[in-house]
Parts: structure tokens; sequence; C-alpha cells
């Protein structure tokens, strides 16, 4: 296999360019943000999410909407319940875990 140095070099030249550019930046500009406030938010979120998702029926049996948009929206919100139950059990599980552990 023949390795082309020119490419390399280029390819290694773009790279090193773009990471001046962001990156990943954090959800909030505060760092002091803390956990309960991130909880409120995502919880906040998937409320919205799932009004979202019955708002989206109600037009959806009125006939005022798309079905594509309406099993769309509906998606979104079974798939934040679904993730919002998994995130409790696994709380749950981590408080019975520390609860048992021995002092």
């Amino acid at each position: 296999m023949a390795v082309n140095i020119g490419a390399a070099a280029a390819a290694y030249a773009r790279n090193a360019n773009s990471a001046s550019l962001p990156a990943m930046e954090p959800r909030s500009k505060d760092p002091a943000q803390n956990f309960s406030e991130l909880v409120n938010d995502a919880v906040s979120g998937a409320i919205d999410i799932g009004r979202k998702g019955e708002a989206m029926s109600a037009k959806a049996i009125a006939g005022q909407a798309d079905l594509r948009e309406v099993v769309t929206a509906v998606t979104n919100a079974e798939m934040t319940l679904q993730t919002a139950l998994s995130i409790r059990d696994r709380v749950i599980q981590a408080y019975q875990d520390v609860i048992s552990m021995p002092i």
C-alpha cells in the first residue's frame, strides 16, 4: 500500500486547524449549575415532549395533523418516557445498593 505523504500532511494540517474551532460546549455557560437544576431542566424537557405528543394526537383526531408528524411526536414522547423510567430505575437501584452497604 503506497502512502501519499503530501495528502497525509494536508490532512494533518486540516485537522490541526480545526482544533481551534469550538468543540463540544457545556449545556450551561454557568459551571456552577447544580445537579438539582440539571434534573429539573431534564424533567421539564421530558414533560414538554410528552405534551407535544399529546397535542399532536389531539390534532390527528381532529384531522388537522399530518400522520408522519403525529407518529414522530408520539414516538419521541414514548422514547422520552422509557428513558425517564430507565433512569428512575437506575437511581432507585443505586440508592438500594448504598443503603445495603455495611457501615
